[in-house]
């Protein structure tokens, strides 16, 4: 790649032209993408419309980076250990672009829109041939188109609050569940995160457009929707009033979402669960700390015991209500004593699941710049008390659910025995089940006879 350019100019460019190119740039062989999404599952959508596009315009898709003439990784920006992931790859494929130059290498998504990343891959990573962050994904034939064309080296990390372009779709690797965002970006600038900056401000897709597209999953055959946003309790049209609606759908099928902001959560969401028979009866509601010092230095917004009201809310209407939580060990000045708060809330609230991770510093966040005294290893066995602290609480909790029956979809085999299919309940709960595999992608109903730390164990009714 002889040159360089910061956006696509090119007065010959359409869609066709781009089919046109790609035929005449690979001959009668069909060339192939590789395309790997890191991070959540709004990341692993933009993925998808990423492969819709691509499908378009003549190409195949590989899981071998050996046999792609595109490789794209659609990264993450959330924790450094991502990032180191997607340089260890960006390492390999030197070898790659040495053997096979032609081979066209993209790194966007989340990562990329940062202006220090996009910097260090144009100074240091020249196999890498197209970068792009999260708002340029409309304009990715044409990026694509001038560097097949031009042979340039393309970097767009722009940021524009345009309108939300419906009319992209997304080709689906999952028959059975289906992601759909309803908005995109985050207002609340807590103090460890990167996603405002990378993802801009909120902006919420139309009512209608989020329910025609549900309708046309669950006709499709889909029988899991989960509704995404970094703040779905944001969502400009009111999310209560939302869930009511996409309740109406006629199909057998169940709606989640994540994720919620405790500052946003309140009792109509609750009402709102409980009273819509398609919505699961789950909140994943990100704690993030049980010290309130922490909290306000996170800038969170709340308190815990502003936390506690929402669970007590919903636990007093529904006894199994199931509550998820996120948890961040080693916040910079976070003392041990404080952590313990955290432990001593995780015990409180009674959480079916806990994703916790040690602290991980973003540049560009205020927290970067606050000073931190306790080592990495010190934190690690924090992490793991907390673990060890929650472990012990699982297996009670959940046998609350030994001798009920619940509604399961099964979506593979289980890790019990190849006897065992697993699938997740209403409540987001592990169940597994001996059962014959043709009952994947279908809801069972099956009798709780054992509760695990991890998982409940059933038979189907």
């Amino acid at each position: 790649m002889k040159n360089e350019s910061i956006c696509c100019i090119n007065n010959d460019f359409s869609i066709d032209n781009l089919k046109n190119l790609v035929t005449a740039t690979y001959g009668d062989t069909q060339p192939l993408c590789y395309l790997h999404s890191f991070g959540c599952q709004q990341n692993a959508t933009d993925g998808e419309k990423l492969k819709n596009l691509i499908s378009k315009i003549g190409y195949g898709f590989t899981d071998e980076t050996e046999k792609a003439s595109l490789i794209i990784l659609n990264t993450c920006a959330v924790r450094e250990h991502a990032e180191d992931r997607v340089f260890g790859n960006i390492g390999r494929f030197k070898r790659l672009k040495k053997e096979k130059p032609d081979t066209i290498i993209c790194i966007c998504g989340c990562m990329a829109q940062q202006k220090h990343i996009a910097e260090r891959i144009k100074n240091n990573y020249r196999q890498v041939d197209l970068v792009f962050g999260t708002f340029a994904l409309n304009e990715f034939y044409e990026m694509l188109y001038n560097v097949l064309k031009t042979k340039s080296r393309v970097f767009n990390i722009t940021e524009r609050q345009e309108e939300i372009n419906e009319n992209f779709k997304q080709l689906r690797d999952n028959k059975v569940k289906a992601s759909v965002p309803i908005m995109y970006g985050c207002n609340n600038f807590c103090t460890y995160c990167i996603v405002p900056y990378v993802r801009g401000r909120e902006r919420s897709r139309t009512v209608e457009a989020v329910y025609n597209e549900v309708s046309d999953l669950v006709a499709d055959g889909y029988k899991e929707i989960t509704l995404l946003g970094q703040n779905v309790n944001s969502y400009s049209y009111g999310f209560p009033m939302l869930l009511r609606k996409l309740n109406t759908i006629d199909g057998d099928f169940r709606i989640r979402f994540m994720s919620s902001h405790p500052k946003d959560a309140t009792y109509e969401l609750i009402d709102a669960i409980l009273e819509c028979d398609k919505v699961c009866k789950h909140l994943h509601l990100p704690m993030q700390s049980g010290c309130d010092r922490v909290l306000k230095e996170m800038n969170r917004r709340y308190t815990i015991e502003e936390y506690a009201k929402i669970i007590d809310y919903a636990r007093n209407k529904k006894p199994d209500f199931s509550f998820t939580s996120d948890i961040i060990v080693g916040f910079p000045g976070e003392t041990y004593e404080e952590f313990c708060e955290t432990k001593k809330a995780v015990k409180r609230f009674k959480f079916d699941n806990i994703y916790s991770f040690i602290y991980s510093k973003r540049k560009g966040t205020k927290a970067e710049l606050m000073e931190d005294n306790v080592s990495d290893k010190q934190k690690g066995l924090w992490l793991r008390e907390l673990l060890l602290e929650h472990r012990e609480v699982t297996v009670s909790w959940l046998s609350r659910f030994v001798g009920k029956t619940l509604r399961v979809l099964a979506d593979g085999e289980g890790r019990t025995s190849e006897n065992h299919l697993q699938g997740r309940s209403d409540e987001n709960i592990i169940v597994e089940f001996i059962g014959d595999k043709s009952l994947t992608g279908s809801f069972v109903d099956v009798k709780i006879n054992k509760a695990m730390n991890w998982a409940l164990l059933g038979e189907i009714v």
